[in-house]
């Protein structure tokens, strides 16, 4: 019987431009008063996951909210798990009292198998539980046959995984999300008529149980009794969920082919930056870019969430008196001459 003191965490899973980051500011905007911890797992140093869910509204105050998201810079949290996973979690555990929930946004190529794996281990057991393994879909992605919104780039990543040798490996790594999810998420349904949304159903539903529930979103915004409270225990069985990824002999994976870094550029019109951006990723091949633009007379800051040439962009918050109005990204591949992305932005954007 699972005790009721044990603290209940969700994971969110998906690829990269899926949305996970936007489910998650949805579920704390409207948290209803429930504490939440969120651990974020990104790549870079700029941290701008982190900046964006310490902006949402969970009911404390900002140097309580900065105290709560934890973000793991250095790989995929698979990867990771023992070098910061557990600092983190011990703090958490620490912090019991004070918390109802915890959330962890995994990287968009996470395997979340070994994470759900880790909460057997016995400094984590006693204390917490996984209420439920998300994973959110990109729907228009998968109705294209991509899977992911820039597969190319996504998939070279995924072959630097030396454990593995697969025909499809980027179709594989969706199913290995798909292997360990409680709950999913078709998310960006309103892109799709409703005969190619039945089909990415079909498509998704092949790869899991009958008794996985699969609900649609338009982006992330779903009640929170849908996404929290599933009371899953996911870690008791996941050993039995079959992926691909499966292994006797788990070695390393090796990243460190896959580059970010982070840079500002001075402000410009949204449709030149727009511009200089999308011809920057077709050169240089570049996987992801996020963060925040200023704009010419424009009181408010523009956020950026770039994966391959597609760019989801809103205007978040405004510009604080002491804050640079500057325009500050992280750009996220493999192989990257960050000098030589860097003059080739700033040059586009001074002619």
């Amino acid at each position: 019987m699972k005790s009721l003191s044990k603290l209940p965490v969700t994971i969110v899973t998906g690829f990269l431009g899926s949305g996970k980051t936007t489910l998650l500011r949805h579920m704390l905007n409207h948290a209803e008063g429930r504490r939440i911890a969120v651990i974020v797992n990104e790549f870079g140093v700029l941290g701008i996951d982190g900046d964006l869910l310490k902006q949402c509204s969970i009911g404390c105050s900002e140097e309580e909210a900065s105290g709560r998201v934890f973000e793991l810079a250095n790989g995929c949290l698979c990867c990771t798990v023992q070098e910061e996973f557990f600092p983190v979690m011990r703090e958490l555990v620490a912090r019991r009292a004070d918390l109802d929930h915890i959330l962890i946004e995994t990287s968009g190529l996470a395997l979340p198998k070994p994470l759900v794996q880790a909460f057997n281990w016995p400094e984590i057991r006693n204390a917490c539980t996984v209420d439920a393994v998300i994973t959110v879909v990109d729907s228009p992605a998968v109705s294209a046959g991509t899977f992911a919104a820039f597969p190319d780039q996504v998939d070279a990543q995924r072959k630097l995984d030396p454990n593995l040798d697969h025909e499809s490996p980027l179709h594989e790594l969706f199913a290995d999300q798909l292997a360990s999810a409680d709950l999913v998420i078709l998310n960006k349904t309103d892109l799709l008529s409703v005969e190619a949304l039945a089909a990415v159903r079909a498509e998704v539903q092949k790869e899991l149980p009958p008794a996985v529930k699969v609900v649609e979103a338009q982006g992330g915004e779903l009640p929170l009794n849908v996404l929290l409270g599933l009371n899953s225990e996911t870690e008791a069985h996941i050993d039995g969920r079959k992926t691909h990824h499966d292994l006797e002999d788990h070695e390393e994976h090796d990243h460190e082919a896959f580059d970010s870094f982070s840079l500002e550029l001075p402000a410009a019109p949204e449709a030149q930056l727009l511009q200089a951006l999308k011809e920057a990723v077709v050169r240089h091949g570049i996987l992801r870019i996020k963060g925040f633009a200023a704009i010419p007379g424009k009181p408010m800051r523009l956020l950026l969430q770039g994966v391959g040439q597609r760019f989801d962009r809103h205007f978040d918050r405004a510009w604080q008196t002491d804050e640079a109005r500057v325009t500050r990204l992280v750009v996220i591949g493999q192989t990257l001459d960050a000098a030589k992305v860097e003059a080739e932005l700033k040059a586009a954007l001074e002619s």
